[in-house]
């Protein structure tokens, strides 16, 4: 996406094998891809903002464009992820990065054993702080997550475009971002409008957290604005915490969010066409007794124009 920095990074191999943390399981099967799979991660939870795990198929209805569209690919279990850690290294952090750290690695406790986990540190660069693009090592992660050099301004945007772009090389079906920071995007070479564009190329979901108790009320709204507004282009969510202590408990909830959530795919009846294309999920059938339910993911996507092969090949 034309982003210039450069990820630091050696290639050397990484150990994994974090300690138990569930049940052994069978790695869970790959969904089968092409072009044009459209794969919605999707969250259901009560009045009481509980998760609801058992529906079936049966009770989605996915819609495109107002159009029905035909599930070809429906999970609910606990699938792991390729998941990117997004951290401000900003001045602004200095006094904020060891409790965000640790917070950070409590979610990667608290998820799939199976997750593969890159760490990002930006503040007017952006970089991949590991010696390899994931792992699932506690210790590596520790590592990146201190290589602390909280200077500079903060180019919030185009380290969100750069994780992107990362998260494809993972070998998990679903992706998500982690996003930490302290302040008002000013040093990105690209706007909030690429950014947003960028997420709704991807299935990635992204969870921000904004700590901005300590920018002054203009910065601080344009901050929030722009947090939820990529939060909500991914089906994720936005958190505005009043203190940094918080932040472990927002991570407590991210990874259950994430491990609850039902996988809808289909391969869209209008698969020729290109630009945005706005997606529904309503729930139908239901069983008795569940009452009113909240249905969570990205509100659409862009499709993306067919793959043209050249002359000769």
């Amino acid at each position: 996406m034309g982003a210039a920095a450069v990820w630091a990074q050696t290639t050397r191999d990484v150990p994994s094998g974090r300690g138990p943390l569930l049940p052994a399981q069978a790695p869970a099967p790959q969904i089968r891809r092409d072009v044009n799979l459209v794969v919605l991660p999707v969250t259901v939870v009560d009045q009481k903002g509980q998760f609801v795990n058992s529906l079936q198929q049966s009770n989605f209805r996915v819609y495109e464009d107002g159009v029905e569209q035909q599930l070809a690919v429906f999970r609910r279990e606990d699938i792991p992820v390729t998941m990117g850690l997004v951290i401000d290294n900003s001045g602004s952090m200095s006094d904020k990065r060891a409790r965000v750290n640790e917070a950070a690695l409590t979610l990667v406790q608290s998820s799939n054993r199976d997750d593969e986990v890159f760490v990002v540190n930006f503040n007017e660069d952006y970089y991949l702080d590991q010696p390899s693009d994931f792992t699932n090592d506690l210790s590596i992660l520790r590592e990146a997550l201190q290589r602390i050099d909280a200077r500079g301004s903060t180019a919030l945007y185009d380290a969100v475009l750069a994780s992107l772009d990362h998260l494809q090389k993972g070998h998990r079906d679903k992706k998500v971002l982690l996003v930490v920071t302290d302040g008002e995007d000013n040093a990105s070479r690209h706007s909030l409008e690429e950014t947003i564009r960028a997420v709704q190329k991807t299935d990635a979901v992204i969870y921000a957290i904004g700590l901005l108790t300590q920018e002054d009320r203009r910065a601080a709204r344009r901050a929030r604005r722009a947090l939820t507004a990529l939060a909500e282009a991914s089906g994720g969510l936005a958190f505005f915490p009043r203190d940094v202590a918080q932040v472990h408990q927002i991570c407590l909830e991210v990874a259950q969010d994430i491990r609850n959530q039902y996988l809808l795919g289909y391969y869209p009846s209008a698969a020729g066409t290109t630009g945005f294309r706005r997606v529904a999920v309503r729930l139908v059938n239901l069983p008795h007794g569940l009452g009113k339910l909240i249905v969570r993911t990205r509100p659409g996507y862009f499709a993306q124009p067919p793959a043209t092969v050249a002359a000769g090949h």
